[in-house]
């Protein structure tokens, strides 16, 4: 892949667990992302909303309509690793998700559903204490077991890797 296409698919970096991460940074990602994104769009006309962030990309419109599926599913997924004994996950299509006919709905749906969503993970994450974050899930597709601070890492590092998807076309 060449050093451009790869800056536009990951202009934060690749995902890379760091242990000891800063939990209160990462939850407040988490707590404040939807806000965010919300400021960031706020004058996108439906042209620029339907902009692919690189060639062969997906549009913000799907984008934000992504972060809302992928993140509904953490929320899931944290409660599910939560109240159960390393719970196997569902793995989606995430790709096929993108082309169904909600992923042409304005954002504003998705914004909505974002909000209510982080509310009530942000809830959940400020009342978790150090023990809770080790309790871990089973992702099939990766075939391992991963903790609850590993998720909280890549959801934050998600957050801010299509954020920064969207500042691209936004800021260019």
């Amino acid at each position: 892949m060449s050093q451009d296409l790869e800056a536009l698919r990951y202009p934060i970096g690749r995902f890379r667990y760091q242990p000891g991460e800063n939990i209160s940074q990462r939850i407040e990602t988490i707590r404040h992302i939807p806000a965010r994104i919300k400021r960031l769009l706020a004058s996108a006309d439906d042209s620029l909303l339907d902009t692919p962030y690189r060639p062969e990309g997906w549009t913000i419109r799907q984008l934000v309509h992504h972060v809302a599926d992928s993140h509904l599913n953490a929320y899931v997924r944290f409660k599910l690793a939560l109240t159960e004994e390393v719970p196997t996950i569902k793995p989606y299509e995430e790709a096929a998700w993108a082309k169904l006919p909600d992923s042409r709905l304005p954002i504003g749906v998705s914004l909505q559903l974002l909000e209510s969503i982080h509310q009530r993970w942000s809830v959940i994450l400020d009342n978790m204490k150090a023990e809770d974050f080790e309790r871990k899930l089973f992702h099939p597709e990766q075939k391992k077991e991963l903790s609850l601070d590993v998720m909280l890492s890549l959801y934050h590092w998600h957050s801010e890797h299509h954020f920064a998807h969207m500042q691209l076309v936004i800021n260019s």
